[in-house]
């Protein structure tokens, strides 16, 4: 790296700072032949898969260039240390990656990445938590759903403005629970509501028509970094990423032909393929461009917290009426049930969060008689893939597993539910929470159903008054998860945009 070039490219605009008044005055007398050359960090930074003693940072820069991060635990980056990362090339559209590590537990970590190419881009400033080894309380937020049915950004209205609430609460890590871009959404210019208000959109090439090529889906995680707040948000907030079915196409499955005359390409494993690199390259995350790693995994943090993030799209079954009596047809797989049985039974944290991408026991049709969802409606014993859930509450139970409780989103609208075997069919299970919080920036809708075999009460939802509302009207949330770390009880928020705490709960630690 040249120190000189770095100097010379410091400036504030991307969250970076200046580097001493000789940097402003290079920057000023640059050349603009000087500056056409520099590459552009226009993206922003993000960091992701944080530990006790490491991250990931990422960025991408918009021609062939060197990734660099600097770090310290200083924000004025005395003593830092200076990471190499690699060659930002057209393989991966010019992302890149660094895992920073040689960190302390429960510090704050002053990250400073750059591209260098013929000259040096100017730099980004970001930041996250490492987690804690105890002692400390642990805070994170979640929800799903961004630039859905047509609603996009809007400078107007003040683009993602969520990002904003979701940050002013200081989380340790916002886990994304899915459909953080619409593959199969069209953004359009405006948006023309039913009392006459516009609703006008920011566009691009790539969200003008469904995304098939690669370059289309890379397009969904361009188009939505463009807003501001998300940037600023995904500066300082670390991110745990799942995908759900709008990152390839609603309702998807392996296998699935599709008959939708938008497409040219018609077979989804081809659009999940080019999807999966997308999300590898775009996020910061552990999986690779090549396919490499996998989407369930467990994320730590400390001995209060482990998050069990699962993958509820890769290897499900066709969506057919899912009433099998004897077979479990599921959304998981055998592989992927196996792990998280295991996984869950080795975890000493306090709380055990499963981060599914649809609630357990919701209702979600593929048009009748085929369901997307784990339920059918049938409220008796569990059948299809109710069998797999079953299988997976009765491990949790008869392993004496406690204090698991499941975070999800997908249905467009927030609520509370509460499982218990007195009012369930299926009684071979210890009671459990379920929090739905979304959509971010999407139309609201809802509620769904519950089937009974478990024995689901809904608690508290606030769906909106009209399907399909946008934005403008309210109908966007997110969830809040905090533990305090004297009582190790668990509290649940569940917040609308602005803000606005709708529901709450504490949790005794069993």
């Amino acid at each position: 790296m040249r120190r000189r070039n770095l100097l010379r490219g410091a400036a504030l605009g991307t969250g970076a700072t200046l580097i001493g008044a000789a940097a402003t005055a290079s920057t000023a007398n640059a050349a603009p032949a000087l500056l056409k050359q520099r590459p552009q960090l226009i993206y922003g930074a993000q960091s992701g898969e944080v530990g006790a003693a490491s991250g990931i940072v990422w960025t991408r820069a918009d021609r062939p260039s060197r990734m660099w991060v600097e770090v310290s635990d200083r924000p004025d980056f005395r003593h830092s240390r200076r990471l190499r990362g690699p060659a930002l090339t057209p393989e991966t559209d010019y992302t890149g990656k660094v895992r920073v590590d040689r960190l302390c537990p429960g510090e704050t970590a002053y990250y400073r990445v750059w591209a260098d190419g013929e000259t040096a881009s100017l730099p980004v400033e970001g930041s996250f938590r490492t987690t804690r080894t105890g002692g400390q309380d642990v805070r994170f937020v979640w929800s799903a759903d961004l630039a859905g049915q047509g609603w996009g950004i809007n400078p107007e209205f003040g683009g993602f403005k969520i990002f904003d609430d979701m940050a002013a609460r200081d989380p340790d890590f916002f886990l994304c629970s899915g459909d953080f871009y619409y593959a199969d959404n069209v953004i359009p210019e405006t948006v023309t509501l039913a009392d006459g208000r516009v609703w006008r959109n920011i566009v691009t090439p790539e969200k003008s028509k469904v995304a098939e090529t690669l370059d289309e889906f890379r397009g969904q995680y361009k188009y939505n970094l463009l807003d501001e707040k998300l940037r600023a948000f995904l500066r300082k907030v670390p991110v745990v990423s799942q995908w759900d079915d709008h990152e390839v196409i609603n309702n998807w499955y392996p296998g699935k032909v599709l008959t939708d005359d938008r497409y040219t390409e018609k077979n989804v494993d081809v659009l999940a393929a080019h999807a999966w690199k997308a999300l590898a390259e775009y996020t910061p995350s552990v999986l690779r461009s090549d396919g490499d790693g996998r989407i369930y995994r467990k994320v730590a943090y400390g001995p209060l917290l482990d998050v069990f993030t699962v993958d509820m799209r890769s290897f499900r079954n066709a969506n057919d009426a899912n009433n099998d009596p004897a077979a479990p047809s599921g959304l998981l797989g055998r592989t992927q049930l196996d792990w998280l049985k295991q996984a869950l039974s080795e975890s000493t944290a306090t709380w055990k969060v499963l981060s599914a991408g649809m609630p357990l026991g919701g209702i979600v049709s593929d048009g009748k008689p085929n369901q997307d969802g784990v339920p059918q409606g049938d409220p008796g014993q569990p059948l299809g893939r109710e069998l797999e859930i079953a299988e997976l509450l009765t491990h949790v139970h008869r392993e004496g597993i406690a204090n698991l409780v499941v975070a999800t989103a997908d249905v467009h609208y927030t609520s509370a539910q509460h499982y218990d075997p007195a009012r369930a069919s299926y009684t071979e299970f210890t009671p459990f929470w379920e929090f739905v919080a979304g959509p971010m920036n999407a139309g609201s809708y809802g509620p769904v159903k519950f089937d009974k075999t478990f024995g689901p009460e809904v608690r508290f939802h606030k769906p909106p008054a009209t399907a399909g509302t946008g934005p403008m009207d309210g109908g966007q949330f997110f969830g809040e998860m905090s533990i305090d770390a004297q009582t190790r009880a668990l509290t649940v928020k569940l917040v609308e945009i602005g803000g606005t705490e709708l529901y709450s709960v504490e949790i005794p630690a069993a």
